[in-house]
């Protein structure tokens, strides 16, 4: 492993001495000290260092100066800044410049230490984070689509076939399973891709405005059409119109778009003249068009003239080797929006995230993740900080829930149950007693109370006698 660098630069002898015999007590370090900053400038230029160490006010170049120049040959050096008259104006124009953090002259040599000491490891981290996003960047993902599972990894190849082509195509795939990024992965790999790339909801349009969204209208076609009006598809000439929850689109305006798909022409709402289009469509349903057509609430024709280049999306709850995959990517970079310290889950957590069914697919599994940053207090994210639902649902529906997880599950609720009835019985419904004699924050007993249907005002009220007979009746069979 490469020793850390670490280039320390202040005009005064004796603060370098200090600072080198204390860094020095950091492992596999090298400690470079220069006392002129014209001269640490240059080795700045052309040699690698993990954290810099500079004073603030220096003869030749100031700190300040110094700080600009470091983190123009390297962004992500550390810096760490030294000065005996500390100022806000400083302060400010230092942390502007880049600076992680800066220590006050005199200082005891503990905090020296442990000021690098922590600038050094959120630099290792951020490196490893690089390292993990390239990773997953070369070998599991697709544009935005990540995943590494068998079923995912054919996907990405029929993204790369289909965009090469100018048929029409079909996404199908549950809600939450990322249809819309399959578009635009699919968008952006073509030869439309300096065009546009238009979404539509169907069903988030009324269906009295949406002909006119779609096909636009003329002025005068209607009450209130006082201006011509470009339609969607129009906005997606010489590029891409993706159209999703294409069931939703009612039978009428599926007759008109079965006639764009086959002539590539419109014609506005209360037009005459028809407009060409070179436009390609992609078409996404979360339903089985199969069923549709055979329900007779899709056109058959229509049905066939989309389905010529298909892409079938799996869900989640089929792709469980991709769950660490994703939940990870999310964690960091959702944890970055916000400004988050949280870094990894522990493995109990991501074993409830595993067994989890996720009917809501991917997108739920981002929300999720949202909720629980929102809410956590610690770095490393546990059951305790995932939602109740999902801790107390996980396993139900994994493969082999009717053996060992669901067995699992049963014995883990049966116990919390018969413990907290226990801790109740004996802490006479003293909350603040059981939640000190559990070890647990009140918050966290309540919440588990509650997810037990167990009442504290009930073992306040109840004798000993009916409260034991009650633990008793919970206590799970030996077999």
């Amino acid at each position: 492993m490469p020793k850390t660098r670490i280039l320390v630069v202040d005009d005064e002898p004796g603060m370098l001495e200090v600072c080198a015999d204390t860094l020095q007590r950091l492992p596999e370090s090298e400690i470079v000290v220069e006392t002129r900053s014209a001269r640490a400038a240059e080795r700045l230029a052309s040699e690698n260092f993990d954290l810099l160490l500079a004073d603030i006010c220096m003869p030749e170049i100031d700190g300040v100066e110094l700080l600009r120049q470091a983190r123009a040959h390297d962004p992500n050096l550390a810096v760490l800044m030294l000065t005996a008259f500390p100022t806000v104006e400083t302060a400010v124009e230092s942390m502007k410049s880049g600076a992680a953090d800066y220590i006050t002259k005199p200082f005891l040599p503990d905090d020296l230490l442990a000021a690098a000491r922590s600038l050094l490891e959120q630099r290792q981290l951020r490196e490893e984070n690089r390292l993990l996003r390239r990773q997953v960047e070369r070998s599991y993902a697709f544009g935005e689509i990540l995943g590494r599972a068998p079923a995912m990894q054919r996907v990405f190849e029929n993204i790369a076939r289909i965009a090469e082509t100018t048929f029409d195509v079909l996404i199908i795939g549950e809600t939450g399973t990322g249809k819309e990024l399959v578009a635009r992965a699919i968008h952006q790999r073509s030869r439309r891709k300096d065009g546009p790339f238009v979404p539509v909801d169907c069903g988030a349009i009324p269906e009295l405005l949406m002909e006119s969204e779609l096909f636009g209208h003329e002025r005068g076609a209607f009450t209130g059409a006082a201006t011509r009006s470009l339609g969607l598809l129009e906005f997606a000439n010489h590029g891409t119109f993706f159209l999703d929850e294409l069931t939703q689109l009612p039978p009428r305006l599926q007759a008109k778009l079965l006639r764009v798909l086959q002539e590539r022409r419109i014609r506005r709402v209360g037009g005459t003249k028809e407009i060409e289009l070179d436009v390609r469509v992609i078409a996404a349903s979360s339903m089985p068009l199969e069923e549709e057509v055979r329900k007779e609430r899709f056109r058959r024709d229509l049905y066939h003239r989309i389905n010529v280049a298909r892409i079938e999306l799996p869900p989640l709850r089929d792709r469980v080797e991709d769950i660490p995959l994703l939940a990870n990517f999310f964690l960091e970079r959702y944890a970055r929006e916000i400004e988050h310290g949280a870094t990894r889950f522990t493995p109990e957590a991501m074993e409830v995230l595993g067994s989890y069914s996720w009917p809501g697919n991917v997108r739920e599994l981002q929300n999720m993740i949202k909720r629980a940053l929102a809410l956590a207090r610690q770095d490393t994210l546990s059951p305790e900080d995932l939602p109740d639902e999902i801790v107390a649902r996980a396993g139900e529906s994994a493969k082999g829930a009717g053996g060992f997880f669901q067995l699992r599950e049963r014995r883990l609720v049966a116990f919390e149950k018969e413990y907290f009835v226990n801790l109740l019985q004996s802490c006479r419904g003293d909350v603040t007693a059981a939640a000190l004699e559990a070890q647990l924050p009140r918050g966290t007993l309540y919440r588990l109370l509650k997810k037990h249907d167990l009442s504290p005002a009930e073992f306040r009220r109840a004798s000993p006698t009916e409260v034991s007979d009650q633990a008793e009746c919970l206590r799970p069979p030996n077999h």
